[in-house]
């Protein structure tokens, strides 16, 4: 058995780590492909259940094919849980809810909660701390009629966008001048 991280180190993989599961929800609120397979290794594999088991890539794919149809996507991070169990090795827990603009059969809006957690094996090499497996699990989903209206037509508010149109992506408008 390898000897246990020191404090600082396991602060800086910590982060590291963390940073990995921003850029994942990041990467598919935004609909950044690239982004999105950035967090895994090349040969990580994933467990969505039904929907998709496989290799990272092919899962980013179909991710963001899914996704794409939808008004909004916004993804929420928990509490996430990493446990080490060496210097280059480690499983988490990340709670997360997920927010679907859907449109049901008839066109009408539609509200899809979903909330789980991802039960991962992250794998540090050469250097870089990567996902090299990733399961979703389902806590709960609810499915409601849209209750947004006041958010309809000129209300004067920014509203989030999909890269490249969202501020975040378009870094030069938020300098300080």
């Amino acid at each position: 058995m390898s000897e246990p991280l020191s404090p600082l180190d396991r602060l800086v993989a910590w982060h590291a780590i963390y940073d990995l599961v921003c850029d994942y929800m990041r990467g598919q609120d935004r609909l950044i492909p690239e982004l999105h397979l950035s967090v895994f290794h090349d040969d990580a594999t994933t467990d969505y259940g039904d929907g998709y088991r496989g290799d990272a890539a092919g899962f980013v794919e179909f991710a963001q094919d899914v996704l794409r149809p939808h008004e909004a996507n916004h993804h929420m991070i928990g509490q996430v849980r990493i446990d080490f169990e060496s210097a280059d090795l480690a499983f988490g827990e990340v709670y997360f809810q997920a927010f679907h603009r859907i449109e049901d059969d008839e066109g009408r809006k539609r509200d899809l909660f979903m909330a789980g957690r991802y039960a991962d094996r992250y794998e540090r090499r050469r250097g870089a701390w990567k996902i090299a497996h990733r399961s979703e699990l389902f806590d709960w989903v609810r499915d409601v009629e849209a209750a947004d209206d006041m958010l309809e037509g000129d209300h004067g508010f920014p509203m989030g966008a999909r890269a490249p149109d969202d501020l975040t992506c378009r870094r030069a408008e938020m300098r300080v001048r």
